[in-house]
């Protein structure tokens, strides 16, 4: 936004969130190299846990990209990136099922993803109307921009804060149909769960930068306010 002293107290999130995307992708391409003993593909294994959730309703389909594989609740669709959709990896398995499970929260009203998907719109225009507004409000002292900014900035941190039970649980689920479907062996479920775990960091970490960021904003109105 503009240079400052305060910046240091987001400069560890930002360590953090620099770490989490490299822990993500490190550990999503070791176990990308890893070909699962039952040999099916993301594709597939995602098809058949949506089928015995009795969600045959649910699509699966490929999209571009690389780690882009998300759940979409409005067409009710699980896409999956190209390495998981045709893979038969056990990082493969392991994001596809993720998908899944966010797939059957939607099915089963888990109340966590309905308030993310509820907060959504409100956090896209907070995320990026926060900070032009605040810092008009700062460089010409207008307290009622700065704290509508700051408002703009609680509702993106508070769809962050709700994520993250929501990505828990869809990887809960996620390991348990593969264990109770056999898709991964015992040996093999730890890998799966090292790649899930290394992508919830990446939550984390989100959270940690709008936490540190709302934090300083509000240090800076209170400086600004004096």
């Amino acid at each position: 936004m503009f240079y400052d002293p305060t910046f240091i107290l987001v400069l560890p999130a930002l360590l953090l969130a620099l770490y989490a995307q490299v822990k993500v992708k490190s550990t999503f391409a070791r176990y990308l190299q890893e070909r699962s003993y039952v040999g099916l593909t993301g594709a597939q294994v995602a098809r058949q846990i949506l089928n015995a959730n009795g969600l045959h309703n649910v699509s699966v389909e490929r999209v571009g990209g690389e780690l882009t594989d998300h759940y979409d609740p409005r067409s009710e669709t699980v896409r999956l990136s190209p390495q998981v959709y045709d893979g038969t990896s056990v990082a493969a398995v392991g994001v596809a099922a993720h998908e899944v499970g966010h797939a059957v929260q939607h099915a089963r009203g888990y109340v966590p993803l309905g308030l993310r998907t509820s907060l959504f719109p409100v956090a896209a225009v907070g995320s990026q109307m926060a900070f032009p507004l605040f810092m008009l409000g700062f460089l010409f002292s207008m307290d009622v921009l700065m704290l509508v900014g700051i408002w703009f900035f609680i509702a993106a941190l508070a769809f962050q804060l709700i994520t993250l039970p929501v990505e828990f649980n869809a990887s809960r689920r996620a390991l348990a149909a593969l264990q109770s479907g056999g898709y991964l062996t015992q040996a093999e479920v730890p890998k799966a769960k090292a790649v899930l775990s290394a992508a919830a960091l990446t939550y984390v970490a989100a959270v940690a930068v709008a936490a540190s960021q709302l934090i300083r904003l509000l240090f800076l109105r209170g400086q600004r306010r004096r």
